[in-house]
């Protein structure tokens, strides 16, 4: 079993993340992947509300193509901000039941980034439309938000892919709606309650853990950002929360699974 690495909320935040990769030794100094057959993670939300966030698509992109040439394995999972983003690529300023309005305005009051838009290739676009949802790896379940709603996609996890890569390529307007109205729910594994819905979720699509992103841990534990470098592991340990509030300003970290 290779090692694993994962990776929470980046939003665009490119200098801190190369800083982490080197650290982490799982990059060079000329940012060309070094961590061999390692497996690396990346839980979605790569966009928005930082300054570079097509720097950091096309740094993970490059990096699955290194990783896979030695036997290595980059993975990035879709999060509710790659869904906002391509609401507003598709749809533009038509109308939508969002705050801003339009779906543009929409992604542009999330943290959006005009000149993001229009960086956009084709290549890209592609890219992030075939993000899968869920993942397993070394018996982690992977998931960008802790809710349940990817239930209502599927009971696999190759079903709940293949429905969201569906409604971002060909989904309608009120599709999209849906999709992002789901994604905004978080905290369903929180409380006692949250244990059992835990446990009930990882009985669906497997895993001994629920590995997400989405709800930043200072949320919770009331830390600053800067302070904010470890997991938050809660749910009776079934649980373990990766956001580190990078968009705040905090440093990151990678979580390396044991």
């Amino acid at each position: 079993m290779s090692r694993l690495f994962v990776v929470g909320d980046v939003h665009g935040r490119y200098n801190a993340l190369v800083t982490l990769l080197r650290e982490t030794a799982l990059i060079r100094e000329d940012l060309t992947w070094m961590a061999g057959t390692s497996t690396l993670w990346f839980l979605g939300d790569l966009v928005d509300r930082g300054p570079k966030s097509i720097e950091v698509i096309d740094l993970v992109m490059r990096l699955q193509h290194e990783a896979q040439s030695v036997g290595g394995y980059v993975g990035c999972l879709l999060g509710n901000h790659e869904v906002v983003f391509m609401r507003a690529f598709r749809f533009g300023e038509k109308r939508s039941a969002g705050p801003g309005g339009t779906f543009f305005s929409d992604w542009a009051t999330n943290g959006g980034n005009v000149t993001d838009l229009r960086k956009l290739t084709p290549a890209r676009v592609e890219w992030l439309k075939s993000l899968p949802a869920l993942a397993i790896a070394n018996d982690q379940l992977l998931v960008h938000a802790d809710a349940t709603f990817y239930l209502e996609y599927g009971r696999s996890i190759e079903a709940v892919n293949e429905a969201l890569i569906a409604i971002l390529t060909n989904g309608s307007p009120d599709d999209m709606d849906r999709l992002l109205f789901k994604f905004s729910h978080r905290d369903d594994f929180l409380h006692q309650e949250g244990i059992t819905a835990a446990r009930d979720f990882l009985k669906v699509y497997g895993g001994r853990q629920i590995i997400h992103g989405h709800s930043p841990i200072l949320r919770i534990t009331r830390q600053r950002p800067e302070t904010v470098t470890q997991p938050f592991v809660y749910a009776d340990g079934l649980c373990i929360n990766l956001d580190g509030a990078m968009y705040m300003g905090g440093p990151g970290f990678i979580y390396e699974v044991s």
